[in-house]
């Protein structure tokens, strides 16, 4: 394998590692605090990628980006805050809540991804390139539009850890995560923290699926395939630290990649579910995690 080729498969794997880092994150942080698995966050991706053309797109309202960005993220917040209110909130006592909320999270899903067909249509979009470009040096490239993504992921995962370590709300979600019973004793507003986990949750889907959006083309089922891949780094990092899932979707970015160019797009992601297979043998809390629930 020459040079340049190693260099543009660990470029594209830690492009691909930022994204499912992204994604990861918001699904982490709803299961750490609430307990639950939120499959809605498939169309979360998807509802940011087309909120996103819609402010962004010449043919749409023409906004620049980083506005339409900005936009889409108040946007998600509040459908994740309504989620949590008409989806969660009322099952939360229950003692089956993991098993109804599956099936309400599911059913928002398909309500999402069909408000999407009925608004949007079906044919495929793109959002408008962050940048046109790119560095060479040697026969070595580099789109501009992928150094501004990495950036801007970067930026936005630690902003959320930095928010959740050192500011008073993340503080207390990270005590809600810990121990909601405690919590409550102590006067914290539990089902408030917990929309505001699901809003946080929908912003980190939402700036994913824009990201998504400016590099290939858009359709209203596009929140699957990325949904799968986020279980997939979720389980295999673990959910001990907000750092866990981060680390290991660079992993398995970086071993898509590579499964990518030496077996085949088609075979790569057996190649991920084996890998998530013999980890979980090896380690059942996953590559990184502990035996608790933790931010």
């Amino acid at each position: 394998m020459d040079p340049v080729t190693l260099f543009s498969i660990i470029k594209g794997g830690i492009v691909l590692g930022a994204l499912y880092a992204l994604m990861a994150t918001g699904l982490s942080l709803v299961w750490t605090t609430l307990g639950i698995f939120n499959f809605a966050h498939g169309a979360f991706i998807a509802l940011g990628a087309y909120v996103a053309w819609q402010f962004s797109a010449t043919d749409a309202f023409g906004w620049p980006l980083a506005l339409g960005i900005i936009a889409t993220s108040l946007v998600m917040f509040a459908i994740g805050a309504f989620l949590h209110l008409t989806l969660v909130k009322p099952f939360e006592r229950r003692s089956d809540v993991v098993l109804i909320t599956v099936i309400t999270t599911l059913a928002g899903s398909a309500i999402l991804e069909n408000v999407l067909l009925v608004i949007w249509g079906p044919r495929s979009k793109q959002i408008p390139k962050m940048a046109e470009g790119e560095l060479a040096v040697g026969g070595f490239h580099l789109a501009l539009s992928e150094i501004i993504l990495l950036v801007l992921v970067l930026a936005i995962l630690v902003g959320v850890g930095a928010f959740l370590r050192y500011s008073r709300p993340g503080r207390a979600m990270r005590a809600v995560s810990q121990n909601r019973e405690a919590a409550q004793l102590l006067g914290l507003n539990v089902p408030m923290y917990f929309a505001l986990v699901l809003g946080l949750s929908a912003v980190t889907a939402g700036l994913a699926g824009v990201f998504i959006g400016t590099i290939r083309f858009m359709n209203p089922a596009m929140g699957s395939e990325p949904l799968m891949k986020a279980l997939i780094v979720v389980i295999f990092g673990g959910v001990a630290r907000f750092s866990s899932p981060i680390y290991a979707a660079f992993i398995i970015g970086l071993l898509e990649a590579f499964s990518i160019y030496f077996v085949g797009l088609y075979w790569a992601p057996a190649v991920l579910f084996f890998t998530m297979i013999v980890v979980l043998l090896i380690k059942p809390e996953g590559l990184f995690g502990k035996y608790q629930r933790t931010l």
